[in-house]
């Protein structure tokens, strides 16, 4: 029976019923449902509302719920739409008249507002620590690799020597970033709704900064009407976790690319790769490109959000029971990516050698090169024109600017020297960088130590 009954005369549609119900989603509220209630009863009994005797009855009943339905004991009803009204049936059911005094001084609009914000914030605590193992792991490969080096690209060229710690501490400082924005849309998401009743707040002496301390929330939302009609602490988090995904996405695209037979980078683990139902030598980085593909899928959940909410005039409207299929959706994208990543990086081998030799070749230490002739007193774009030409004359020869003879170096200017060999060296090249946050092996012994969200 439905708990809004009174005010119809005509039972609703059955196909109508189907579709309005959202129980098939939001169930995965009913801890967070449950909580508020506990709290909202305690509250009533507080204020004189309803008696003590009566709030620990529904506290009670509450809990046994909450036993039941983790036991496995209770199954939901489209009849009662969504998880509020099937809790309150079932508490009705159990404790009869003082269950119908539950919702006294209350809405549904607070009570689903407050659900998905404990959900949240729950959820981005557990987002922001699956971060930091990430960047753990990072650290640890970096620690391991300060001396490994390789190409650093521009456009996907080859374009300047580095090591795979500077590399890899550059996807550091980006999840560094992300976590100071969950950190962020947690403060957002840690405001108090309930007590705003449908949208204009209720006419019972209620305690609403009794309500925060006792759900865990720093703070009350000051508008009623807003409190309930908003979701932008929801979009909030979806646009963090579509940055995440993006930063994850872009790092899985370079390991897809080094584990390819032209790199030859790394191998994936064969715990984190694939076969080919037909071609028997393939190993396919294939949690690698998931990752990648569901990106796609989190960017869709941000959309969808954003549209629900863009033409909704205040206060609720039904159009927002929809906001909790992309924002589970994106919890569940989220978490299972960091941790397949975590794992999947922790565990794949790095080839140092083909790395160092990759590094060698494509005229990474051209700029170097140029630098040098600067040191000598001659303008950058001429030291820039004279290198370039010099490249040109090695991909004609099939060599390389360390192979050259000083001979052949001072056709292009006299003042190159002896010391030219040494400052083209690739490790040379790498520890002549000078400026803060550079790749020099020095630099980089600074970036491991700085530990800040790891």
């Amino acid at each position: 029976m439905k708990l809004w009954k009174g005010r119809f005369s005509k039972a609703e549609n059955s196909l109508a019923e189907e579709f309005n119900a959202s129980i098939d989603i939001d169930q995965r509220l009913y801890k967070q449902d449950i909580t508020g209630s506990i709290a909202h009863a305690k509250m009533l009994a507080k204020q004189g509302i309803i008696s003590v005797k009566e709030a620990l009855a529904i506290e009670s009943s509450l809990l046994d719920i909450l036993n039941d339905i983790e036991s496995g004991k209770i199954e939901f009803t489209i009849e009662q739409e969504d998880i509020h009204m099937n809790i309150e049936s079932i508490l009705t059911e159990r404790l009869g008249p003082i269950g119908k005094k539950l919702h006294t001084a209350r809405s549904r609009n607070d009570q689903v507002a407050v659900d998905i914000r404990l959900y949240l914030k729950e959820e981005i605590l557990t987002i922001i620590d699956l971060i930091k193992d990430l960047n753990n792991s990072l650290v640890n490969i970096a620690k391991n690799n300060q001396n490994t080096v390789m190409p650093g690209y521009t456009h996907l060229q080859r374009a300047q020597p580095v090591t795979l710690a500077f590399h890899l501490l550059a996807y550091r400082e980006m999840f560094r970033r992300d976590i100071k924005r969950f950190q962020n849309c947690f403060d957002t998401t840690d405001t108090m709704p309930l007590g705003s009743g449908a949208l204009a707040g209720t006419t019972y002496d209620t305690d609403r900064d009794y309500l925060a301390e006792q759900l865990g929330f720093s703070k009350i939302c000051q508008n009623a009407m807003d409190a309930v009609s908003d979701r932008d602490f929801a979009i909030e988090f979806l646009s963090c976790s579509s940055i995440t995904m993006m930063h994850l996405s872009r790092f899985c695209e370079e390991l897809i690319i080094w584990s390819s037979s032209e790199f030859g980078f790394i191998e994936m683990d064969d715990a984190f790769s694939t076969g080919s139902s037909i071609m028997p030598q393939k190993k396919n980085p294939d949690m690698a490109e998931l990752i990648r593909g569901k990106t796609g899928r989190v960017y869709g959940d941000l959309m969808a959000l954003l549209t629900i909410m863009k033409g909704l005039p205040l206060a609720y409207n039904k159009d927002m029971q929809e906001d909790k299929r992309p924002v589970f959706d994106a919890v569940d994208t989220i978490k299972s990516s960091l941790e397949i990543f975590t794992q999947m990086i922790t565990s794949m081998k790095i080839n140092a050698d083909v790395m160092e030799q990759a590094a060698k070749y494509g005229f990474m230490n051209a700029t170097d090169a140029a630098d040098y002739l600067v040191s000598k007193g001659l303008p950058f774009r001429d030291c820039h024109e004279i290198i370039g030409k010099i490249v040109l004359y090695c991909i004609e020869r099939n060599k390389s600017i360390e192979e050259l003879s000083l001979k052949e170096l001072k056709s292009f200017s006299e003042k190159f020297e002896a010391d030219i060999y040494e400052k083209i060296d690739i490790r040379a090249c790498i520890n002549a960088k000078k400026s803060k946050g550079s790749t020099s092996f020095e630099s980089v012994k600074q970036m491991l130590s700085n530990n800040d969200f790891l």
